[in-house]
């Protein structure tokens, strides 16, 4: 079966997938981070809207922060020597960065809350909803027809409607989204599709690091294409067929094969 993840590592680079797949047996570390931090990260919004049921809507910016900054930084200082215990490679720049995103959003959710509280006459516990809605995370979804399988970051559910949600730790494109968060959501959508019998229309990609939220249609145009990779996948996963090296000197400079696959 085919995780959505080896999609992914195709539109990066189709050789780096082959490598990955057949030659290079031992634990892939980047990937574990990875999902350690992307963990972490969904734990803080956890923290961040239990924080905001608190919330009176006569709390001015600065005590509104103060509430939703409650227990943040000690779990942030637990989580990062749990996964510095792990010799997963976690730098003091990663620690620094994540620290900024995760203050920068709380930042931006005060004064989304004050407007929202003021705007309503509600306090926090009635508002949170807005900004959390019911949802599901890191759900295993699997297809055994499209021989298809892969975690969902996150699946709102609103008015018995499932939306995808893909959370980015990278920086964003100006417009839209990478075309690789694209198929990653449809990729989910399809598989929501199938697991709850709920056609998905929008998903939609979080960019943490700006704390942006950017819709993509789960049109028809976006299917085709994701099929049209899958079958490529298929290809080299199965019947290991050997693709041709495509140089790409950003992606090249920091890839973990680069001295196999460009081998002279």
């Amino acid at each position: 079966m085919i995780n959505i993840s080896s999609i992914n590592t195709h539109m990066f680079c189709p050789m780096k997938l082959y490598l990955q797949t057949h030659v290079d047996t031992t634990e892939n570390i980047d990937v574990q981070l990875h999902l350690e931090i992307k963990k972490l990260k969904i734990d803080i919004q956890d923290l961040i809207q239990k924080n905001m049921r608190k919330l009176k809507n006569d709390m001015t910016i600065m005590e509104i922060e103060n509430v939703l900054s409650q227990n943040i930084s000690s779990y942030l200082e637990g989580s990062f020597n749990s996964i510095q215990s792990m010799h997963l490679g976690l730098t003091n720049q990663q620690i620094l960065e994540i620290n900024d995103e995760t203050y920068f959003n709380l930042k931006l959710f005060a004064l989304k809350a004050k407007q929202a509280m003021e705007l309503l006459e509600k306090n926090g516990f009635s508002i949170s909803d807005m900004f959390f809605p019911n949802c599901m995370y890191s759900y295993l979804l699997k297809d055994s027809q499209l021989e298809l399988m892969g975690l969902c970051d996150k699946i709102e559910i609103v008015d018995g409607k499932y939306y995808p949600i893909l959370i980015k730790n990278s920086n964003p494109p100006l417009k839209g989204v990478w075309d690789q968060d694209a198929i990653n959501l449809v990729a989910n959508a399809i598989l929501i599709e199938e697991e709850f019998d709920n056609e998905v229309f929008v998903g939609f990609v979080d960019y943490s690091k700006i704390g942006d939220r950017r819709p993509v249609v789960m049109d028809v145009n976006l299917r085709k294409a994701l099929f049209e990779i899958l079958e490529e996948v298929k290809d080299i996963v199965y019947n290991k067929k050997v693709p041709t090296v495509k140089v790409n000197d950003r992606k090249c400079r920091n890839c973990e094969y680069k001295k196999i696959c460009l081998k002279e």
